[in-house]
């Protein structure tokens, strides 16, 4: 098509690389979500007139058919409620199986239970507090020679992700990344066949432990929401009431996707919350309550399985029973800047790895995963917070400091250059592994890398105390209460970490409430992630969520408005194919139907003032033309109509559907429609003609023309001028024009300035450091 030929030469906005996504927008299928209400409004309306039954009978007696409808009617209403239950539950078990899977893969890399294969380290330790492996008699390492065990956790490493980046190529390539992307655009109404199939959903639960187990710095997190969406999708498949209706559907999707985050994190409510802030861009009251069930019936559904068997619903949940002082405002300042700055350079620098992947490794899938794997186990083993799973690495890193959860000297001031450590490899890793071929989330690996960072400067801080516990800012804490809580840094580190790299702010808050259950965190919270939002929206950061959207050339409407100051007819299509009122045989239809390729056809006049009569989709001219033969007499030369007049109108009685636009793909009336219009010498397909499309004048700013698209979902807008049908334009052709001539960074710092905030950081970071090992060893030593 001429505009797609326009833009394709143009590049992506932001230092993209050539703009060869364009062309991917005709790859997806948009729902056009005002024909879909219609649809449904008319089944509603039918189902009303069939439900209205005489409560008596002839003799008096209550009727049958009254009794049966009202059955009926409470069947109706409870079936969503019904179906929104089995998805919670399916959830729930899902994710309980993938967790204890996870943990097992885990510690098979490090050795095995005498007492039964099957147990991981913490079950066959159970009796021992703290499963310490060197206490316990029946968990043995796989050798005690350290190169050796070395050489095993590499190698089950290097196993596992062969195996899932195998599976993922070869059986379900959609079972890949994270989907959060994805699900957004197919929330927004965008149809991706077999994303949310069986087979993804298969292969991404069997794939999602081994990755995990891998050592690969990615979550689990991020693919629990494409996971729970593929079992809201396959459970809802099952009843008509969802099937037919994408309404319903993304209703359904949704909740999946509130229940996904809700067992991941073990918060139903952030579960919620991350539904509203991140996935849909229209959210309803009906659907927020569906949201909220699905979480509440999935956690509790996790809650009852117990995978871990310590009541926790996620392993890294803590509770925290100190308060904060007034002063440690400038520390979480700190760890908001943090966070702000993560989130900018690994969507920055990710997104340059994300090129480089797909313009040489696109061929190298599985090379790629297990050579990532075994650089990562290669170098993770030498770290104690790198060679344990990270969410085991979090729940370690969230410890108060006493004696009992001082693991390994963790409060201690040597442990800080090991954090750091930590802290920068894991940065790297993430930047480089985020996006590979396997199952891949983004949340965990960035809370983890916000802990390392806390807990170090918290532990920083708690020497300052040490040192000086009762001159300056210290001397409000009392003497006999441990003033700094290096666990607390770790929450609110993992907090901005998260924050800065998705862009959200309000689920985290409470996502980190329902971790920690503690109310006196939460302004320490708020204040961490307005720090980091600010530094975000200071640099012009965009979560990586939407960065990747863009990237793989999504067709998703962001929810922020932009100015560009053009009206809709430099972006509208003019070269349309159409069709005349009147005048087609059905072989000419069938003609126009093999030459071209597009989705719907404008109706107009047969005068040559190209009046605008209506709008009919090609979906809905193939299924009459197909249907048609079944009931009348079509000839290749019959006569095809798309207007009616009011003798049409007379002998079709429409109970209960709209007479302006067209009545759609609707199995249960189409028929009845078609025999009761069918004549012998005419096709009328005037029922199917929507007569009252969406149109705009072309001086109408595109900013509006935009709004129309996300309030009120339809597929096409038709352009017309004084009621002359001039062009048309869809969302695909907004985004074509939008992603090539709109392409700057949003930030005011340019991609230079970028840059070299990177290197001056690096050299300044660099020197601070060490200035301030150099500092806290003089402490250290009068002390």
């Amino acid at each position: 098509m001429s505009a797609e030929r326009h833009y394709h030469d143009t590049r992506l906005h932001g230092g993209y690389e050539e703009f060869e996504q364009v062309h991917r927008y005709e790859d997806f299928t948009t729902i056009d979500w005002i024909q879909d209400s219609i649809i449904e409004r008319n089944r509603r309306l039918r189902a009303a007139r069939k439900s209205n039954v005489p409560y008596r009978g002839p003799r008096g007696e209550v009727s049958l058919a009254w009794i049966w409808s009202r059955l009926k009617n409470i069947a109706h209403a409870g079936q969503s409620w019904f179906v929104v239950t089995l998805v919670g539950i399916g959830i729930g078990v899902n994710a309980a199986l993938i967790s204890i899977a996870t943990e097992w893969l885990s510690d098979i890399k490090m050795g095995y239970c005498s007492d039964g294969w099957w147990l991981n380290q913490q079950f066959c330790c159970w009796e021992i507090e703290g499963g310490d492996e060197n206490t316990c008699d029946a968990w043995h390492q796989w050798s005690d020679v350290m190169p050796a065990r070395w050489a095993i956790y590499v190698l089950f490493a290097a196993a596992f992700s062969f195996v899932a980046a195998h599976l993922v190529r070869s059986l379900a390539k959609y079972a890949a990344g994270s989907g959060i992307s994805e699900i957004k655009c197919i929330i927004a109404g965008f149809i991706m066949k077999g994303f949310l199939g069986f087979w993804t959903f298969l292969i991404k639960s069997v794939t999602l432990p081994l990755v995990i187990a891998s050592g690969l710095s990615v979550g689990k997190e991020g693919p629990s929401v494409h996971v729970a969406c593929c079992i809201g999708n396959l459970i809802a498949s099952m009843f008509k009431g969802f099937s037919r209706s994408q309404v319903k559907m993304r209703e359904i999707l949704t909740a999946s996707s509130a229940a996904g985050v809700a067992v991941a994190f073990g918060s139903p409510i952030g579960g919620v919350l991350f539904s509203i802030e991140e996935m849909s861009s229209i959210f309803s009251i009906k659907t927020m309550w569906r949201s909220f069930f699905c979480a509440l019936v999935a956690t509790v559904t996790l809650s009852a399985m117990n995978p871990y068997r310590s009541g926790k619903l996620v392993l890294f949940q803590v509770t925290y029973d100190r308060d904060w002082h007034f002063f440690e405002i400038m520390f979480f300042v700190i760890l908001g800047i943090f966070g702000g700055l993560y989130g900018a350079f690994v969507v920055r620098f990710n997104l340059k790895v994300a090129s480089f992947r797909k313009r040489y490794l696109g061929n190298h899938a599985i090379a790629e995963a297990v050579a990532l794997a075994t650089i990562t186990a290669m170098i993770g083993w030498f770290n104690r917070f790198m060679r344990i799973d990270m969410t085991e690495s979090m729940e370690i890193l969230f410890r108060e400091c006493d004696g009992a959860s001082d693991y390994d000297h963790l409060c201690q001031w040597p442990m800080v250059n090991s954090l750091f450590i930590a802290t920068i490899l894991r940065i790297g890793l993430v930047v480089v592994s985020y996006g590979c071929k396997v199952p891949a989330g983004i949340f965990v690996p960035s809370m983890a890398i916000g802990a390392t960072f806390g807990r170090m400067l918290g532990i920083m801080v708690k020497a300052i105390n040490r040192a000086y516990p009762t001159s300056g800012i210290f001397a409000v804490c009392q003497p006999d209460v441990p003033c700094i809580t290096p666990g607390t840094y770790a929450l609110l580190g993992a907090a901005a970490a998260l924050s800065g790299i998705m862009r959200l702010t309000v689920t985290v808050v409470v996502i980190m409430f329902e971790l920690t259950g503690a109310l006196t965190y939460i302004l320490p919270t708020m204040i961490v992630l307005l720090v980091t939002k600010a530094v975000g929206d200071f640099l012009g950061t965009t979560g990586i969520a939407d960065e990747m959207i863009r990237f793989n050339g999504y067709p998703f409407l962001e929810k922020d408005d932009h100015a560009y100051n053009v009206p809709v007819a430099r972006v509208m299509r003019t070269d349309l194919e159409t069709l005349p009122v009147s005048g087609l045989t059905v072989q000419e239809l069938e003609d126009i139907l093999g030459r071209t390729d597009v989705k719907g056809f404008p109706i107009i006049s047969t005068d040559g003032r190209r009046i605008l009569m209506g709008f009919i989709e090609r979906t809905e001219l193939r299924y009459i033309l197909d249907k048609a033969r079944n009931v009348q007499d079509v000839r290749p030369s019959t006569p095809v109509s798309f207007a009616s007049d009011s003798e049409d109108h007379e002998e079709v009685e429409f109970s209960g559907i709209a007479a302006g636009p067209a009545v759609g793909i609707d199995e249960d009336i189409s028929m009845e429609i078609m025999e009761t219009t069918a004549t012998p010498d005419v096709l009328k397909m005037w029922p199917w003609v929507n007569q009252t499309p969406l149109t705009v004048s072309p001086q109408l700013p595109l900013e509006i023309v935009m709004q129309l698209f996300k309030r009120m979902g339809p597929r096409v807008i038709l352009v017309e001028n004084h009621g002359a049908l001039v062009g048309l334009v869809t969302v695909k052709d907004v985004l074509q024009y939008t992603m090539a001539e709109h392409h700057e960074p949003q930030s005011p710092w340019s991609e230079q300035h970028f840059d070299g905030l990177v290197d001056e950081a690096r050299m300044l970071t660099s020197s601070f450091a060490d200035d301030v090992r150099a500092w806290f060893r003089r402490v250290l030593r009068r002390s």
